[in-house]
């Protein structure tokens, strides 16, 4: 994401020296039509002259002077090309050559700053740690004490290897100074309550169906999961392929929106809510005044719920259900004519009215306009016992509505197969997820999603 940000940093400041270069020559930023080409040209050029001599290595992000000698010869070489195309087009007396000059020197200083500022930032996160890969190891047999043995090889500033767990028994307390944490379930707990980036799988020998149930139970978290390439004889799908520390490793499992992924969510979801909250406030207090009106009661319901990496979050929805003496304990799901339902609420769980509320949870970070919808967690426990791969709605985070919702499955699941059918189609989303994926969703829901006859 940081080589990015530089990247389009760059184009920024090729395009903004020729505009401020223009200024300093002409004392106006009104340029003529062909000096506005030259600058697109030239920004075209300069963002793949400078890939071109390596400017954005990772290893170079902080290496500024040896940064300014490969940018200044990339833009020699495209002054060069547009004073070529403008003699062979024509126009080349059309352009100041002060100008050149001028644009040429705040380039210079524009990537000056673009560089510091990025070196500055690289050795801040560094030394805070942000960019270790924090690697927890499952197998502690014999292949694991090899692979604990090349981990610690690495710099320490590239990698912190957490622990090590394993599900079979007679296992030592430590492996090369390594802790051994516990079995693959108190990986799985770790992982929920501290930050893993990458699983990796060092279990040679061991059988397909272990190898699989390890993946499995793995599925919950949003980590990548790496297997080392030696197992390659299990039937795993494997996503791509890496070394480290001379492993080699398949990539059986990724952790979903990492990356610009992630920081396209994280936007789409608080520009998206805070429009979608201004132009339905209207609707909302009109919501709130019917619930109030309609029985006593608060007007907003408060529910635990599970939600990123199965951590419990409280849901705000309209209430629409009487207030009972005593609380359900097993958190029934609404039925068809169920008495505990309002008028009002029946209108606003029909209508999905009743959700709107989620959009604080949204605009909170606890939830996502677009995501698997979250459940009470009475229903998580009771179909994560009963459905394989439940958990692993939880890699992202919940929605207020979903890819599942606009197929139809929304509503009461009084069956063990429309839930499993509806987190067939949460996992398809988390596994394909994009933003025009959202925008697909967001606008079926629009059209179709919020009548739905499964709504009670």
């Amino acid at each position: 994401m940081l080589l990015g940000a530089v990247r389009l940093a760059d184009g920024v400041v090729v395009a903004a020296a020729g505009w401020v270069g223009y200024w300093l020559r002409h004392d106006t930023f009104d340029l003529p039509y062909w000096y506005s080409i030259a600058v697109a040209l030239a920004a075209v050029l300069a963002l793949n002259a400078f890939h071109f001599v390596d400017l954005y290595r990772w290893q170079l992000i902080d290496r500024v002077p040896r940064v300014l000698m490969r940018a200044a010869a990339a833009w020699g070489s495209v002054l060069i090309a547009l004073i070529v195309l403008g003699y062979l087009a024509g126009i080349a007396n059309w352009f100041s050559r002060a100008w050149i000059g001028y644009w040429s020197v705040l380039l210079i200083l524009g990537l000056i700053g673009v560089r510091l500022a990025a070196a500055v930032l690289v050795r801040r996160w560094r030394d805070a740690g942000e960019f270790r890969v924090r690697i927890a190891v499952v197998g502690a047999r014999d292949f694991g004490h090899d692979v604990i043995r090349r981990l610690n090889a690495i710099p320490a500033d590239d990698v912190d290897i957490i622990g090590i767990w394993d599900d079979g028994a007679d296992i030592p307390s430590a492996i090369e100074g390594v802790p051994v944490r516990g079995s693959v379930d108190d990986l799985v707990r770790f992982g929920r309550a501290n930050r893993i980036d990458e699983v990796v799988l060092a279990m040679v020998g061991r059988s397909e169906e272990e190898v699989e149930s390890v993946v499995a139970r793995l599925g919950t978290l949003a980590v990548n999961v790496k297997l080392c390439a030696q197992a390659v004889r299990f039937n795993l799908p494997v996503r791509g392929f890496t070394g480290l520390a001379g492993l080699p490793l398949l990539h059986v499992m990724e952790r979903p929106l990492s990356g610009w992924g992630r920081f396209l969510k994280a936007i789409e979801d608080r520009v998206l809510g805070i429009i979608v909250l201004i132009l339905l406030a209207p609707v909302m207090l009109g919501c709130a005044i019917a619930v109030k009106l309609s029985s006593p009661g608060p007007v907003l319901f408060r529910q635990r719920r599970y939600g990123f990496n199965n951590n419990e979050i409280t849901v705000y929805k309209f209430r629409s259900m009487r207030i009972e003496p005593e609380p359900d304990l097993e958190v029934r799901q609404a039925t068809k004519g169920d008495p505990r339902i309002t008028r009002v609420g029946a209108i606003l769980r029909k209508t999905s009215l009743d959700e709107l509320p989620q959009l604080f949870n949204v605009l909170q970070g606890e939830m996502s306009l677009v995501g698997p919808r979250p459940h009470a967690v009475a229903h998580n426990e009771k179909y994560a016992k009963i459905i394989d791969g439940y958990l692993g709605r939880h890699r992202v985070k919940p929605g207020i509505t979903g890819w599942a919702q606009v197929n139809g499955y929304r509503g009461e699941t009084d069956t063990p197969d429309k839930m499993a059918m509806r987190v067939q189609y949460d996992l398809y989303y988390i596994d394909n997820w994009s933003l025009w994926f959202d925008i697909k969703i967001l606008a079926l829901t629009g059209i179709y999603g919020f009548v739905n006859r499964n709504a009670y």
